[in-house]
């Protein structure tokens, strides 16, 4: 699977935003640049639908701007005033040309899911290859209000559980995307947040 993130260029704090072009396509993701409408329309003439790894404003802040342009489907986890379908744990939903299942993976925000396909994850905030905290193997913050440690470890886990040996691709919400052994990454990311250490310190 091929992912532009269409926030790239992108001068203030955002997420890495998707945009999946093929049988369906979709965007993981609205971010916050200014102008992502007009990367989106630079390779794509129409955008099928918006999901949502999670509804924090670094995903969300550019979102109704790209409603209203490309008037796609959106799909979340958790209400939303635009939301045209519900996203749950065990769905499979089409994301390019591939069949993506969900996991709610709960932990950095209650709402938050992450997609694997047979070859790929979006794993949003829940596990990145990298963010300036870790290389090789990071996980979403847990230290801000709503937020757990303990069940951020349980997604993980559950991620692991649920993630097929074939996948070879990672598109994170944060950090660069990684392709090769994305199980051990996970594995690394998954032991970090176990030692329950600030990802932050002081």
């Amino acid at each position: 699977m091929d992912a532009i993130t269409v926030t790239e260029g992108a001068e203030t704090f955002t997420c890495n935003a998707y945009l999946v072009d093929g049988e369906r396509t979709v965007l993981i993701d609205a971010g916050t640049m200014d102008g992502v409408v007009d990367v989106i329309a630079e390779h794509v003439d129409d955008l099928d639908a918006v999901y949502l790894t999670h509804q924090h404003g670094d995903h969300v802040g550019a979102l109704d701007a790209v409603l209203d342009e490309f008037d796609p489907e959106l799909l979340a986890y958790a209400d939303h005033p635009r939301r045209t379908g519900a996203l749950d744990d065990g769905d499979v939903v089409g994301i390019g040309d591939e069949e993506f299942a969900v996991i709610h993976t709960p932990g950095h925000a209650d709402d938050h899911v992450a997609f694997v396909s047979e070859s790929t994850i979006l794993s949003g905030d829940v596990v990145v290859h990298d963010d300036g905290a870790f290389e090789g193997g990071s996980f979403g913050r847990t230290d801000m209000a709503g937020q757990s440690r303990e069940e951020l470890i349980e997604s993980i886990e559950r991620i692991l559980d649920r993630l097929p040996e074939s996948v070879e691709h990672m598109y994170a919400g944060h950090g660069g995307e990684f392709h090769g052994d994305v199980r051990d990454v996970i594995e690394t990311a998954l032991s970090r947040a176990e030692r329950r250490e600030p990802k932050y310190p002081e």
